[in-house]
């Protein structure tokens, strides 16, 4: 190709689109439509230059006039206050809702698992022994002992941020590995019930599981409940690999994943909440009652926020994934 010859061809339509890109105000109708054309003109020729000819000036030049236009085409889009109240209202309440049918279930079996454990530890002086000597285990359960200094060991604001963070990255690993097949997230469920069955387990065994539970419950209540919320759509991620149903696996996993995203997102909102009342609410010198209606009032407002601002959204449409304007197009596919 003789790029002169070339340049000279084409300069004056390259002219015309910077022109129309330079142009202050709106265009016109057709001013629109000739600077679509132009475009794909001038997204040709840098693709036939940098093939044959690659001029780097000239390839400079028509890479930011192509980009440009491709601005002015398409649109850019800011996020704004608008876009995250219309997460907090409609996308992530969506996706909640949407996943319910897998958190839910994983909250029953897995505080049951953990109800089981404790259980188990409690009635069984063996299985206590396995655990830790007599003298360990009671620095754990006494009066003054680990199990009850532990919520008042740091500042509350730092034990918070600490609490949130460590509560936020379990969170996101349920909600990531659930892509590998379901497996790592049972894990992860596993570990945590285990470690909250050994707690019950032991503080019952020493006549103190009153005092446990007034501990764990009024920030638990929430926190575990984010944690089933991760776990259960992790799941729902790991089958969609399984199962995607009458949709094509990628566009599922696309679909699924995305709304996943969002789902970590809006959990570490809800875990920030309960990381506050786990580093200022449960050790505060409040009653046992008050600081468990605080915990079950937090869980309350949760659960509604899910099954009426939920509900709501599901029916307006919204799905927990991006809006459609904002995902590629996709191509049918044939039956």
């Amino acid at each position: 190709m003789d790029l002169d010859v070339f340049v000279s061809a084409h300069r004056a339509e390259w002219d015309r689109l910077d022109g129309l890109l330079r142009r202050p105000g709106r265009l016109t109708g057709a001013e629109a439509d000739e600077l679509i054309t132009l475009y794909q003109r001038a997204a040709t020729h840098l693709s036939l230059i940098q093939s044959s000819a690659p001029d780097p000036q000239l390839v400079g030049r028509l890479t930011q006039l192509v980009a440009r236009a491709r601005n002015a085409a398409t649109g850019t889009r800011r996020a704004s206050w608008r876009d995250v109240t219309r997460f907090l209202t409609h996308g992530f309440p969506a996706a909640l809702y949407r996943t319910r049918r897998w958190w839910v279930p994983t909250a029953v079996l897995s505080t049951l698992v953990a109800v089981l454990i404790g259980w188990w530890i409690a009635t069984h002086p063996e299985v206590q022994a396995s655990i830790g000597a007599p003298a360990d285990l009671r620095a754990l359960t006494d009066p003054g002992g680990e199990y009850e200094t532990y919520y008042s060991s740091n500042p509350a604001a730092s034990f918070a941020a600490q609490v949130w963070t460590n509560n936020a990255r379990a969170a996101a690993l349920c909600l990531v590995l659930g892509a590998f097949l379901c497996v790592p997230v049972l894990w992860i469920l596993l570990l945590n019930m285990a470690n909250v069955g050994v707690g019950i387990g032991l503080m019952a065994s020493a006549g103190r599981l009153d005092v446990f539970l007034g501990l764990l419950l009024p920030h638990g209540l929430l926190e575990l409940t984010a944690v089933f919320v991760a776990a259960g759509t992790g799941l729902r991620l790991g089958w969609t690999l399984i199962d995607p149903g009458p949709r094509p696996r990628r566009t599922a996993l696309a679909e699924e994943g995305r709304a996943a995203l969002g789902m970590a997102i809006g959990l570490a909102l809800v875990l920030f909440v309960s990381g506050v009342i786990e580093g200022f609410v449960t050790p505060s010198g409040l009653p046992t009652w008050a600081r468990i209606a605080i915990g079950i009032a937090a869980e309350l407002l949760f659960l509604a926020y899910v099954y009426v601002l939920g509900r709501r959204a599901v029916r307006e449409g919204a799905t927990g994934d991006l809006d459609s304007e904002e995902r590629s197009a996709s191509v049918p596919l044939a039956a």
